[in-house]
């Protein structure tokens, strides 16, 4: 759930129903925290698992640089990672054709393509069941409800999934606590509750 519908539900004329179990054949996401200083060893161990024949989401906050904000964007991204991985890597994010996107999605999903920096463009109505790696970056800069439906993306198979918070130094007070709810739960009441804080 999201903190919109436990609003709802306090507060307006709605009722709940908690769903405790994922689906059939599911496993659980295992969530770490990486601080961008080590991007080079997180880097190798995608090499690891593209060649394994795993698929990997690469989740950056903005699309294109900006002046106001010092954060990685997608296309920036893109461009550092395509020669080490070639024709493997794709990109979609919302400024891209319908038509482009739709055919960043297909290679990804059918495995011609085996890693996808995107925007959060890819937050809902995304299944690619056999994607098992999430990787965020500048995590401290999403919210919980945001964080939990990216990270959701990945684990609707039945391989093992992770999830890499990627953060950039110093942590402030909420996006350590942020981080914290990422990494010790998968139970969306308690990251609505949590996020309502």
């Amino acid at each position: 759930p999201i903190p919109r519908t436990l609003v709802l539900t306090a507060f307006g004329d709605m009722d709940v129903s908690k769903l405790t179990e994922k689906p059939a054949g599911r496993q659980p996401i295992r969530t770490v925290t990486l601080p961008l200083e080590r991007l080079d060893e997180l880097v190798g161990r995608m090499r690891d698992a593209v060649a394994d024949g795993q698929k990997i989401y690469w989740i950056c906050p903005l699309v294109e640089e900006s002046e106001e904000i010092k954060l990685m964007s997608a296309e920036d991204r893109f461009a550092s990672l395509k020669p080490l991985f070639g024709d493997r890597i794709g990109l979609v994010h919302g400024r891209m054709k319908g038509a482009d996107k739709d055919e960043a999605m297909r290679a990804f999903k059918a495995g011609e393509t085996r890693i996808l920096i995107a925007t959060t463009v890819i937050e809902v109505g995304v299944d690619v069941p056999d994607a098992t790696i999430m990787v965020i970056e500048h995590a401290e800069r999403f919210g919980l409800a945001q964080l939990h439906q990216l990270r959701g993306r990945v684990g609707r198979g039945e391989k093992p999934s992770s999830c890499v918070l990627l953060y950039k130094d110093p942590l402030g007070e909420t996006a350590t606590r942020r981080l914290s709810v990422m990494r010790e739960t998968e139970d969306g009441f308690r990251i609505a509750e949590e996020d309502l804080k």
